[in-house]
């Protein structure tokens, strides 16, 4: 059972990095590892003494050890599956999301190159976009000296995209946080 886990490990942070199962930004190699770890090892520790009393009334005279060893393969394998089907099932939705990023980064692009001041439009390839919501960007590009930006909210929901100026100058990593998660560079 623990090369079987061990496999598992590393074949499951891969596939949860490739193929998150939620969220719109896919887990770094290092985070998908801790929940593939994490995972992996509810089925050996409760799942696999639980079916591993299956396995014993099926076949009485297989030791416990081989078949709570047997029942623990056969659970990671299963993880690796369930996480590899939704996986599947939710990258349809990450297609999305990423399509709607592109629209709204086009669509803030041609706002800030028809509307901003000068000093802004030369730094429109250093846009940065916070996702606020479902379909609600904050994208900005920097000034000259980095502490004020020309901010627009981009609302993807309407066709085509609403973009709207925002007052408020501060940069995304003022607002959002250097590390927010829904921050992306462009």
């Amino acid at each position: 059972m623990w090369p079987a886990f061990l496999l598992a490990l590393v074949f499951d942070a891969v596939l949860l990095h490739w193929l998150p199962i939620s969220g719109d930004v896919a887990p770094d190699l290092f985070a998908a590892a801790l929940l593939a770890f994490f995972f992996n090892l509810v089925a050996v520790a409760v799942g696999a003494p639980l079916l591993g009393r299956l396995v014993r009334r099926r076949w009485p005279g297989l030791p416990k050890v081989v078949a709570d060893d047997r029942a623990g393969t056969a659970l990671v394998a299963g993880v690796a599956t369930v996480l590899l089907v939704v996986g599947l099932v939710h990258r349809p939705a990450m297609q999305r999301q990423a399509r709607a990023f592109q629209v709204q980064a086009a669509a803030a692009r041609s706002f800030v190159l028809a509307e901003a001041p000068g000093r802004f439009r030369v730094h429109v390839d250093r846009m940065d976009t916070w996702k606020q919501g479902p379909g609600l960007y904050r994208t900005c590009v920097p000034g000259p000296n980095g502490r004020r930006s020309f901010c627009v909210f981009v609302n993807t929901r309407h066709d085509p995209p609403l973009v709207t100026g925002d007052h408020d100058q501060s940069p995304n990593s003022v607002l959002a946080g250097p590390d927010n998660p829904a921050r992306k560079g462009r």
